[in-house]
């Protein structure tokens, strides 16, 4: 089956079209395991499209000891599926059927990627031997070292190609098309995207259509919309299309930040963090070194703890900022969002005095470091003995650092998106026959186990590919009814493009870049790790202006295919930004406080506490913007859908309790998110008598 485009004229446009009935879009370690998993199920009728396929969060990212979070496979430490989801959904506004699912097949994606080549360390009876990460209770996680998700990738990628699954490469998604689905709501009929390598106003068309019956949809989490991020370059998400078409979104509020590198981008965490670097901050010229952390935190043996712990508790959590380690991730913060400072990390020398004096520290942090004979020296010494790969790491990156000689600058990052769009328990949207899989769709709650997101994107994959398999092998719609889905969607993109592009041929400059900078340093700004009622307000007005007048406003310039590009994705990461920046203010109207990842500024709560001797509960002298309350759990079982209606469409469902947080006009151009609040499901407690689960197994319809 080659997948050769055919041509199809579509509103007098002739427009090349390929027909499938699946795509896959994204090709990160969840798109590559969907691909192979629907193959695998007998639907050979697959293709792929990325809009770069060497970039991504999966092949790009990853940690000091990026983990793999999985049931336990080793030992005699009790363990069971129940327990697992017990685990996760522990997190908080997480849906129990997810939750269930992550558990059930946690064992089979994993085995699967062991089966492909993944080396996950095991011993010589073949047991997965495995530690003990965040908010996990047992000892399921596993690492390949610091590219586990690279490694997946690339296995999964090899298996892919020899399957034969063809991928369309350089490709950015610009929407989604759909149609009826007969029940009131609306199913897959194709995709449009533009083409990258196609020069624009030339010969070939810049826009290609794919006609397909499933869509599975592993492009990652939106991180374009942030500045301040550690999500590698190249990985932008394309959520904004999927609201566009009317895809739902789900606890889209619970970001994750943590510190990391900036040059290059780097998760600082384990062992970068357990060896007790020194913080500094300078100017902006790199000038006036000062050891900032002892203003707040001026006890050694205090300040040396924190920034151990830091290792394991890497992720900002609100819950440790008032008297633990993430006052670490609040004080840099102040110095490069308040104080317009730069922040490094300096492991040549020991934090505030020459000899490093380890009889202060914690006993945890003294044991660890006992245990790894690393009570000596520089930090540089210490990080060298204990983990000579986390050094090296950074002599083989681009911009080159080494530890031995140079600062590392570093921020609070945007890392990872828990919500996403909305998923059931087999990973489908609202939208029929639309599969949100990875950090696209929104599985997680709150707060998760460390680990957690890549098993996630395994068994999402894999419950969309067996749903596709059983479920979705209906022939994608016929040429006049995609004809007509897919001219108004055609059009709209052509006629953005000619205006952009017009512009700048009258002699406008091309302003897609600078729009591009300004959403993100609006976003890390006024919604990022702190934010506020007044912040997450003043964001949100501006992205509506841009995105209400994006029409008449994007000038780009026709000969630069980048520039193209940039006209597109800018208006996806400014939907999504509305979207996000909607449900954030629908949050506070709700009553939501400070939890996970994230300070909302509350004039009532209480600022960091001293945190240690007689004056320990004593609030810290720090601005008033750290000033929270925590949420405590209070919305631990609800869970918030958001959903975009373009100017005079009507909510997703019939449910009245869909509501806009700021009310807009009907004809609004920028579109209109709403809001709903439901009871999360709970963990599905099934017969699981084994006859009743056979017979239903064997009809298939009761399972699928």
């Amino acid at each position: 089956m080659t997948h050769e485009p055919q041509s199809l004229r579509i509103d007098r446009r002739e427009v090349p079209v390929v027909t499938a009935n699946t795509v896959v879009v994204g090709t990160g370690s969840a798109g590559y395991c969907a691909a192979d998993r629907i193959w695998e199920g007998g639907q050979t009728d697959v293709v792929m499209v990325a809009d770069k396929v060497n970039a991504g969060a999966s092949r790009n990212a990853g940690s000091d000891k990026q983990t793999y979070y999985k049931l336990t496979l080793s030992g005699g430490d009790p363990d069971s599926v129940r327990e697992m989801a017990d685990t996760l959904f522990a997190g908080g506004a997480m849906d129990g059927d997810n939750a269930l699912a992550e558990a059930a097949l946690s064992a089979r994606a994993f085995l699967h990627l062991v089966d492909l080549g993944v080396p996950f360390p095991q011993n010589r009876y073949g047991e997965f031997i495995g530690y003990k990460t965040d908010h996990d209770p047992r000892r399921r996680a596993t690492s390949v070292g610091p590219y586990t998700s690279r490694s997946m990738v690339q296995q999964l990628e090899a298996k892919v190609q020899r399957n034969g699954t063809r991928v369309f490469d350089e490709c950015r998604v610009v929407d989604i098309i759909t149609t009826e689905d007969g029940e009131g709501g609306r199913k897959v009929a194709g995709l449009l995207v533009l083409r990258r390598d196609v020069p624009y106003g030339g010969e070939v068309s810049p826009f290609l259509l794919f006609r397909c019956t499933n869509i599975v949809y592993a492009t990652g989490g939106p991180a374009g919309m942030y500045a301040t991020r550690v999500f590698p370059n190249g990985q932008w998400g394309a959520s904004g299309a999927a609201y566009r078409a009317g895809v739902a979104g789900k606890n889209l509020t619970e970001w994750q930040f943590g510190l990391a590198s900036i040059h290059p981008r780097w998760n600082v965490s384990g062992t970068y963090m357990q060896v007790i670097p020194r913080f500094v901050s300078t100017d902006v010229e790199g000038n006036d070194e000062q050891e900032f952390l002892t203003e707040a935190i001026p006890d050694y043996g205090r300040l040396m703890s924190l920034v151990f712990l830091k290792g394991y508790q890497w992720p900002f959590d609100i819950r440790k900022a008032r008297d633990g380690s993430s006052l670490i991730d609040l004080l840099v913060y102040r110095e490069t969002v308040l104080r317009g400072r730069r922040v490094w990390l300096d492991f040549r020398r020991n934090p505030v005095q020459a000899e490093f004096d380890p009889s202060v520290l914690r006993p945890e942090a003294y044991e660890y470091l006992e245990k790894a004979g690393a009570l000596f020296g520089t930090p540089i010494q210490r990080l060298r003995h204990m983990n000579e790969p986390s050094y090296q790491f950074y002599l083989g990156k681009n911009p080159y650092v080494d530890l031995e000689q140079e600062l590392l600058e570093v921020d609070v990052c945007a890392q990872h998106n828990n919500g996403g769009l909305l998923v059931d328990g087999w990973w489908q949207s609202n939208v029929a026959g639309f599969f949100p899989v990875g950090e696209a769709g929104g599985a997680h709650g709150v707060y998760r186990p460390g680990g957690a997101a890549l098993n996630s994107g395994q068994v999402g994959a894999t419950r969309a590919a067996q749903y596709v398999v059983a479920r979705g092998g209906a022939a994608p719609v016929e040429d006049a009814v995609f004809a007509t889905a897919a001219a108004p969607v055609l059009g709209d993109a052509a006629e953005l493009a000619a205006r952009a592009t017009g512009r700048v041929a009258a002699g406008q400059p091309d302003n897609t870049g600078d729009l591009l900078r300004q959403v993100q340093v609006l976003m890390s700004a006024k919604a990022g790790p702190v934010r506020s009622a007044v912040s997450i307000d003043e964001a949100l007005q501006q992205v509506h202006a841009w995105l209400s007048a994006y029409d008449e406003l994007v000038c780009a310039n026709g000969a630069s295919r980048r520039s193209i590009d940039r006209t597109f994705l800018v208006r996806d990461i400014l939907t999504s930004a509305y979207v996000y920046l909607s449900a954030m203010a629908d949050y506070v109207a709700h009553g939501g406080r400070s939890r996970g990842s994230v300070l909302y500024t509350d004039p009532s709560g209480t600022l960091p506490l001293v945190g240690y001797g007689p004056d320990a509960d004593r609030e810290l002298d720090l601005p008033e913007l750290f000033r929270f309350a925590l949420d405590g759990g209070a919305l631990d079982d609800e869970i918030q859908e958001a959903a975009w209606l373009s100017p005079g469409s009507s909510a997703p469902d019939a449910d009245p309790a869909w509501r806009p947080v700021v009310p807009r006009e009907d004809d609004d151009p920028a579109g209109e998110p709403v809001f709903r609040w439901r009871p999360r499901r709970p963990i599905p407690d099934d017969d699981d008598f084994f006859e009743n689960v056979w017979r239903e197994f064997r009809e298939r319809g009761a399972v699928y």
